[in-house]
């Protein structure tokens, strides 16, 4: 594994005295890095360590014990902070982690710091020259680990620097959980190839607790503090965003490239997004790639697409409109398999529009109405969300002569005249198979308590209808109109 990590530390060793990484009043030079990394790598070969789990807030230790496993050549696994308990034991036990940085978790033994171990007797077989595994958490059953090689995780941070670099990037402000593979690429491994500095805070100092907590006024707080050059958004951050900014709250005037994706983005709120002049670059990827696969740049843009795909890889569409990768893909699933031929399925639905990928939704997600017309719910319901009275929606129609969606208001108080006038206004950009024919009131948010949610927010559609399919079918018979 060294051959391979061997060149990425030589360029960081270009950068010598420059600020690598800042974290309040902390500062780490990339030289200062490079030996930190080094002596905790030599640390975790003395300890025996052989797979290392990091349970750490964002911060830079958590980037300096990411990069020590790399240097060492062990095998890293994030533990996402946003997993359940339950979900947490699971990727300890089925990746067969020996040494755990972080929180102690039952059966594992102190031995210095933050710094624990157990003996595993015996771990799962790996699949060859993993170096990372990242769990997604997926909407049914417990996450799955994917497997990473190093050459697949540089070969996409090298890629986003080139999509990058006209826009100069030289401070780079942390959002997502580093345990999000997303971020760690792209929000650790590109900049610090690029030379920028990586600012790194506590979760809670920008404004996210838990799977789905968050404080907007901290959020904006935090951009003012760091005046980044550089961002990754989820959707919904970036609605915050320009909902904050359409308000007239202040914004940082040093943004010059904010990413977004891990989730479909509305049209409509780029639109917002583009009369405030914001410089926000939609992308596409899936932890299977190795995160980024497509990403709009300054120079080849496309509002309503994903971009064109990254260099190193290739993006070809299925008879059915599958999209399949090319050049960058998993190892395998941990305990499963390794994928066959070269085309990866990512069970994403999408089209071209000269050379840029728009995607429609989860193959597995779409529905087919009484009607014999196919919906993508997803499309709808990112529709739905960006109307201020509705915070979450799902939509189903399989079978049915109307699509039936169940909204979650954002606030509990929120009149049924403004839902309704919500749902008109989605409709009238909607052809009439996909839209909204009937609405229901939610009982309740979907999370991941009342497991109609996944921990980082994902509809688990199955359960949704379980839970409502009786009120849908007593809906259904009184004879609502399409």
């Amino acid at each position: 594994m060294w051959s391979v990590a061997e060149p990425f530390f030589t360029r960081l060793a270009q950068y010598g005295e420059h600020v690598a990484l800042i974290e309040g009043e902390r500062t780490l030079s990339y030289a200062q890095l490079l030996d930190a990394v080094a002596s905790r790598g030599r640390h975790l070969r003395d300890l025996g360590a052989q797979r290392v789990a990091l349970a750490l807030d964002n911060g830079i230790d958590w980037v300096l014990w990411d990069l020590a496993a790399m240097h060492a050549g062990l095998v890293c696994v994030p533990v996402p902070g946003f997993f359940s308990a339950d979900q947490q034991r699971h990727v300890l036990d089925s990746a067969g982690i020996d040494c755990l940085i972080g929180s102690a978790a039952p059966g594992f033994v102190c031995l210095e710091g933050d710094i624990h171990r157990r003996h595993v007797a015996q771990a799962a077989t790996l699949h060859p020259n993993t170096c990372k595994i990242t769990y997604t958490s997926g909407t049914t059953g417990q996450p799955k680990g994917v497997c990473l090689d190093l050459v697949t995780q540089l070969a996409v941070a090298g890629s986003l620097v080139e999509a990058s670099a006209s826009r100069n990037v030289e401070r780079h402000l942390c959002i997502l959980p580093l345990a999000t593979l997303l971020e760690n690429i792209a929000g650790v491994y590109a900049p610090l190839l690029a030379g920028a500095r990586v600012e790194l805070m506590p979760m809670a100092q920008v404004g996210l607790s838990g799977a789905s907590g968050f404080d907007l006024m901290r959020f904006l707080q935090a951009l003012q503090a760091a005046q980044p050059h550089s961002l990754i958004l989820l959707p919904q951050l970036l609605l915050a965003l320009v909902s904050a900014a359409e308000r007239g709250l202040p914004l940082p005037s040093s943004l010059r490239f904010v990413a977004v994706g891990g989730g479909r983005v509305s049209a409509q709120l780029l639109e917002r997004a583009e009369a405030l002049e914001l410089p926000i670059f939609e992308g596409y990827g899936l932890s299977e790639c190795a995160s980024v696969v497509c990403l709009n740049t300054p120079e080849q843009r496309r509002l309503g697409s994903t971009g064109k795909p990254l260099g190193h890889l290739q993006v070809t569409l299925a008879d059915d409109g599958e999209v399949l990768v090319k050049g960058a893909r998993m190892l395998g699933y941990l305990g499963e398999p390794a994928p066959q031929g070269e085309w990866l399925g990512t069970g994403d639905l999408g089209h071209f529009e000269d050379g840029f990928l728009v995607l429609h939704g989860r193959k597995k997600h779409q529905f087919i109405t009484a009607y014999g017309r196919n919906v993508n719910p997803e499309w709808v319901e990112s529709e739905l969300v960006q109307q201020l009275p509705i915070a979450q929606a799902w939509l189903h129609g399989e079978a049915l002569p109307a699509n039936v969606a169940v909204l979650v208001p954002r606030f509990p108080n929120t009149p049924d005249a403004q839902l309704q006038a919500a749902v008109d206004a989605v409709n009238r950009g909607l052809p009439d198979y996909a839209r909204v024919h009937h609405w229901l009131r939610a009982d309740s948010p979907f999370n991941a308590s009342n497991d109609l949610a996944t921990a980082n927010g994902r509809l688990r559609r199955t359960a949704l209808f379980t839970h409502y399919q009786a009120v849908i079918d007593e809906l259904m018979a009184e004879g609502v109109p399409a």
